[in-house]
């Protein structure tokens, strides 16, 4: 199974596994210092000259999977001031309106000085988990797997893939670093037949390196026909870009008669009212770039007393 490791994984352990400890710290730093600057939280200084302590909770105001509540206690370490917490829910729970993420308490100034950072991580991550488990309840049953893709907000790829996994989905590649998959760019000028010769003989090469897979992009049934000629073992995964239903019930075909090792993922304007029917013409994996480029932040608060 393509990115096993990754995609069996415990959630608690997928967020360590994408991001050490100070790589995820230097994230949050990096948000809070948009939002603090060199000056810090100049309202609050000002209103409230001497300390005062708050009480408030974290809650879901509408429907949502959870994801990024494992990031508040980060965040809390990262700006101090003695914040105490209780964590209500855990990433990947499904919560009602006014579920309860986490309580707080202690010093105010900290407490609102973390508020936006924290409402902006776990929304917007919550936004991904929650289009991610729309999509997948969409395929149940079909065997199909939802997918993710490189269409990242930059600087968010791998809480975005995380949030991916919070929401029932799979990771893909994580860059173009770890994983082969060449494109129909790659493929510009070469005949079928030249163009699976070639993916061949880099199959080769990038096995040599420990890729995690091998997967090639067909936007044709010739090039599909092509590419599963090549000897068992070459590809892990065809990919089959904006094909119809027809063209994808052909690949499923063509490829159980030849190379049912080899995994077909469709992709290409896939959406929440077509991904069934995608599903349902057999193919194993959806890659589908909406649940990480327009999905729309959870409504969350910060309420206080």
């Amino acid at each position: 199974m393509v990115h096993a490791a990754e995609n069996s994984a415990p959630l608690s352990q997928v967020l360590a596994a994408l991001l050490d400890a100070p790589a995820l710290e230097a994230i949050l730093r990096g948000a809070l210092a948009e939002d603090l600057g060199p000056r810090g939280d100049i309202t609050t200084q000002y209103l409230w000259p001497q300390p005062r302590r708050l009480k408030g909770q974290v809650a879901f105001r509408e429907p949502g999977v959870l994801c990024g509540g494992a990031l508040l206690p980060r965040l809390i370490a990262v700006v101090g001031g003695g914040v105490g917490y209780r964590v209500c829910a855990t990433d990947g729970d499904a919560l009602a309106a006014g579920s309860v993420v986490a309580q707080l308490e202690g010093d105010g100034a900290a407490i609102v000085a973390l508020e936006r950072t924290a409402l902006n991580f776990i929304g917007f991550l919550s936004g991904i988990a929650t289009a991610t488990a729309a999509h997948v309840a969409a395929v149940a049953g079909t065997g199909a797997q939802i997918v993710d893709t490189r269409k990242t907000v930059p600087g968010m790829r791998l809480l975005s893939k995380y949030a991916v996994r919070c929401g029932g989905g799979v990771m893909h590649r994580l860059g173009l670093h770890d994983a082969m998959l060449i494109k129909d760019n790659h493929a510009a000028g070469l005949t079928s037949a030249a163009f699976a010769q070639e993916c061949g003989a880099a199959a080769g090469r990038a096995r040599s390196l420990g890729v995690k897979f091998v997967e090639v992009e067909a936007d044709t049934l010739e090039q599909v026909a092509a590419l599963l000629a090549l000897p068992a073992g070459t590809l892990d995964i065809l990919l089959l870009d904006n094909m119809s239903l027809a063209q994808l019930a052909e690949a499923k075909r063509l490829r159980d008669s030849t190379r049912p090792g080899v995994l077909l993922e469709a992709s290409g304007g896939v959406t929440l009212s077509t991904v069934a029917q995608i599903a349902h013409t057999g193919i194993d994996r959806i890659a589908v770039g909406a649940i990480t480029h327009s999905v729309r932040s959870i409504d969350i608060g910060l309420d206080v007393r």
